[in-house]
């Protein structure tokens, strides 16, 4: 039987992909927006929320990203970052979100004075706040941070050296982000290659806006150890293949080594990141699962997308019938792939994650 919305809203949750600054509340937009004098493009919570979903929605990645012009402006000072990460802690939380990923772009807020690692300290404070916010409702959850650099600027090294910096101080790992083509991951090799020194933990874009080539350079040349979105990895699938699906190099790589692919299924339909995609029932998704790929789902920006972890789940339930042991697949996929320590990962796993499935 496919999973009901009671199952979906109590089940345990990890999201892998979700971005600070694309899961502002809008009342909080609208809130700090008016203190400090940024215009938007709707004076109220609900109407400027349709707006970004809308927005959105045009199908070319970049006018999405511009989108966050609203978002980033109003997460300038300290105690705005602060608040919006501790909104995000408990609204994932409330979701029923066990464990989170919340990348952003330290050099995109530095507009007020801040330095690169007193925006990182902001946000980790509210993280911490929003995780004992959280613990209070009844809905406990771990946070971690991921630094990440813009593809087409060029501190790269500079924001990687900060993320190894504050790696024991709540950073979990290093991201690139941004526009896809035009600016490949190589562009940022000397950053990926000083994390591997380090032995940090980083995952890169690729695959999302751009194809093979960008997944390539990812795994082959930069070392990700997964990839945001990678959906266009079908690329190299031939699916009308005598006798079935047939892989090609990279994605039978991909496949072997076990390369988690950080999937978004709302976002990727809304960016048309794989051509002719109408609708959540078109996404890759359901074949990749079934020919055995390390698969997680996640929101990318829940209010671009107005969506949620449980929404996500329903939106695959609806479209391929997916039961609650699918979920649990999806979840413990997601929970061995976070960038936390093995014997934490186990612990979620262990402890948390498959009792509740085992209860539902």
């Amino acid at each position: 039987m496919s999973a009901t919305s009671q199952q979906i809203a109590k089940a345990p949750k990890v999201a892998l992909h979700e971005h600070l600054d694309g899961g502002v509340r809008p009342a909080t937009i609208v809130e700090i927006a008016d203190e400090i004098g940024h215009d938007l493009p709707a004076g109220d919570a609900a109407s400027l929320g349709a707006w970004f979903e809308e927005a959105s929605s045009s199908g070319s990645l970049p006018r999405y990203l511009e989108t966050f012009v609203h978002t980033v402006a109003v997460m300038q000072r300290p105690e705005d970052l602060a608040r919006v990460a501790r909104e995000a802690v408990v609204d994932l939380a409330t979701d029923g979100v066990v464990y989170a990923e919340l990348r952003w772009a330290p050099e995109q807020h530095l507009s007020a004075g801040l330095s690169l690692t007193e925006t990182v300290e902001a946000v980790q404070e509210g993280i911490v706040k929003g995780q004992e916010e959280a613990a209070g409702l009844g809905h406990p959850i771990v946070v971690g941070q991921l630094l990440t650099a813009m593809r087409h600027a060029k501190r790269g090294l500079e924001i990687a050296e900060v993320a190894v910096e504050y790696r024991d101080r709540g950073v979990a790992g290093f991201d690139i982000a941004g526009a896809e083509d035009g600016f490949p991951p190589i562009l940022h090799l000397e950053a990926f290659e000083y994390l591997r020194r380090e032995n940090a933990h980083f995952t890169i874009h690729a695959g999302e806006a751009f194809g093979l080539p960008s997944i390539w350079q990812a795994i082959q040349r930069c070392g990700a150890e997964r990839l945001g979105h990678g959906v266009r990895i079908v690329d190299d699938i031939d699916f009308d293949a005598p006798g079935g699906p047939v892989l090609g190099r990279l994605a039978a790589y991909i496949r072997d080594r076990r390369i988690p692919l950080e999937m978004c299924p709302s976002s990727n339909l809304q960016t048309n990141a794989v051509p002719d995609m109408r609708s959540i029932a078109d996404h890759p998704i359901g074949k990749l699962k079934d020919l055995g790929f390390r698969v997680t789902v996640n929101c990318d920006n829940r209010l671009m997308s107005g969506t949620s972890m449980s929404r996500e789940f329903q939106l695959l339930v609806d479209a391929f019938g997916y039961d609650i042991a699918d979920l649990r697949w999806f979840t413990i996929n997601a929970m061995k792939s976070a960038f936390l320590p093995f014997d934490q990962r186990l612990a979620l796993i262990n402890d948390v994650i498959k009792p509740a499935y085992a209860a539902l």
